[in-house]
């Protein structure tokens, strides 16, 4: 039990700093575009307004991007703290696109974000504008870097195990890049930060509009934010039914978990709408299906079945056998190196190596393990249903709630109705938290629904984690609460004071100069001191 509470608080720790951190990750990915977008049209109409636009945007960006950084720094120490057998054991993978992600894109980012603040009254128009979609490159390419690494732990390609080394090695860099889970994942996680953009801006200039404040601004940040969401949000949607077929190829357990699927569905596939999972006695006390529609959204086609829970775990039960011949011939391999009989058994059986370290849990001599216990393991792959089913439906109404609303915001822009409708102004600013539920609830099915596995069908969860103490655990989970959350309402209050105080008013002779507020300097000071 002391294992297991160990590896609970260290999954609890990451979520906390993972979860705090994508607060202002999203808004980083989407509000950087918005700035492009916004001082192209400067440039191209020379019209002072759309700068005045962008430089306001600009200072909530930085006071965002600060706390981003802030909050994020400490999560990749984390693998070295929380969870060392981890690090050890795919550090050669996990660690090269951390690394890129690092040395290029992030630099790149912080680079130009400097330039954009400091730049407006030294460069050109052309050339700032060149600095400020750099800005966006660079912020969207550390989200490149960092979803490739989480893509790798859901579906592990492009590497071995090497039983001389007792760890997972590279052997196709591009595999790991070109991995088409991090690929999915990374334009639905980008278009999601698109979203939240969007609507933050929505939600910013509908108050200004409500009370009559920065009419000319508020009213043409409603219609970039229009545009830019409905877009975004249609993104969403397609880009997360990819994502959902890539799931019935790599992640069949996870898949079925969400759907509270437990037994094997004919062709074609049942949606369940609603559903209540009974996950003890392995079924559903009720459920309200669509027909045909799990067919077509998991296999894209009418001939395909789906395979329920159940058929899932008999699955499971099979590998992990063949994940007990693996371990029994690594163990001959490490007791005689030159044992050529054990090496080759080892070749053959080392993908299930993964499925036999679930019987750690239950004994060390894995090669000895009881049918009930091997019974048991393979019922560890199955994730907890319930949270997974709701959170999921949570995620895809709000991702059909956002298609909506911005339709319904592009029709109001258009027909020059958004003054007047002051009812829909009050739902946008009220919206204006619903992308990061959405967010959170999308890194919730990711991340929950992957259980019992850090890494998929690779290394459990419960054996990656360090030597640590509940009370070394107990400790740093509070230190890193009170931290995260005191940074938190520092940036939350930052950012309510600039926005309260608005864009800057041009002098009597029409000039704007850059901002020069406090908030601003708190960004620029979180970016030299990293």
């Amino acid at each position: 039990m002391g294992e297991l509470d160990v590896v609970i608080l260290s999954r609890l720790q990451f979520a906390l700093t993972a979860m705090y951190h994508f607060i202002f990750v999203p808004l980083t990915l989407g509000l950087s575009f918005l700035l492009a977008i916004m001082e192209s049209v400067y440039v191209m109409t020379g019209r002072e307004i759309w700068r005045r636009m962008t430089m306001f945007w600009g200072v909530l960006f930085g006071i965002n991007f600060a706390l981003g950084v802030g909050t994020g720094i400490v999560m990749e120490f984390q693998f070295g703290m929380n969870w060392s057998y981890y690090s050890h054991y795919v550090g050669d993978i996990f660690g090269a696109p951390l690394a890129i992600e690092g040395l290029m894109a992030f630099f790149l980012e912080a680079t130009f974000i400097g330039l954009f603040f400091f730049g407006w009254n030294r460069m050109s128009k052309v050339k700032h504008l060149m600095v400020t979609w750099l800005v966006a490159l660079g912020t969207n390419l550390s989200a490149v870097w960092i979803l490739v690494a989480n893509g790798w732990m859901q579906n592990p390609v492009g590497a071995v195990f090497n039983p001389d080394t007792m760890r997972m090695e590279m052997t196709d860099f591009v595999a790991v890049v070109l991995n088409p889970v991090a690929q999915a994942k990374f334009v639905h996680t980008v278009a999601a930060g698109y979203v939240s953009a969007a609507m933050f801006v929505a939600a910013i200039s509908a108050w200004y509009l409500l009370r009559g404040r920065h009419l000319d601004i508020a009213k043409r940040s409603m219609a970039v934010a229009a545009s830019f969401g409905l877009a975004a949000s249609l993104s969403v949607v397609v880009l997360g039914d990819e994502s959902g077929y890539l799931s019935t190829e790599h992640q069949k357990m996870k898949l079925a978990a969400m759907e509270s699927m437990w037994e094997t569905e004919p062709a074609p596939a049942s949606f369940n709408i609603v559903a209540w999972p009974n996950q003890s006695e392995r079924r559903n006390e009720f459920a309200v299906h669509v027909p045909w529609a799990m067919g077509l959204i998991g296999t894209r086609s009418i001939s395909k079945e789906m395979p329920g829970i159940n058929a899932l775990v008999d699955s499971a039960e099979r590998r992990i056998a063949n994940g007990m011949r693996a371990y029994a011939a690594l163990e001959r391999v490490r007791a005689d190196a030159g044992d050529r009989e054990a090496r080759e058994l080892f070749a053959q059986a080392w993908p299930d190596l993964g499925y036999g370290l679930l019987l750690k849990r239950y004994r060390d001599d894995v090669q000895n393990a009881t049918q009930a216990e091997i019974e048991a393991a393979a019922f560890d792959t199955v994730p907890q249903v319930m949270p997974l089913f709701w959170t999921f439906r949570a995620m895809v109404a709000l991702g059909f709630y956002f298609i909506g609303f911005f339709a319904f915001a592009f029709w109001l822009v258009s027909t020059g109705r958004l003054e007047h409708s002051r009812r829909f102004l009050k739902v946008a600013l009220w919206s204006a938290a619903l992308p990061w539920v959405a967010i959170q609830c999308g890194w919730f099915v990711a991340e929950f629904g992957r259980q019992p596995w850090v890494i998929e069908g690779v290394l459990p969860t419960f054996y990656a984690v360090s030597g640590l103490s509940v009370l070394d655990l107990v400790i740093s989970l509070l230190v890193f609460f009170v931290l995260y959350t005191a940074l938190a309402i520092v940036g939350f209050r930052l950012l309510l004071k600039a926005i309260r105080k608005g864009p800057e008013e041009p002098d009597a002779s029409g000039v704007q100069v850059a901002p020069d507020a406090p908030e601003a300097h708190a960004g620029h000071a979180a970016l030299a001191a990293h």
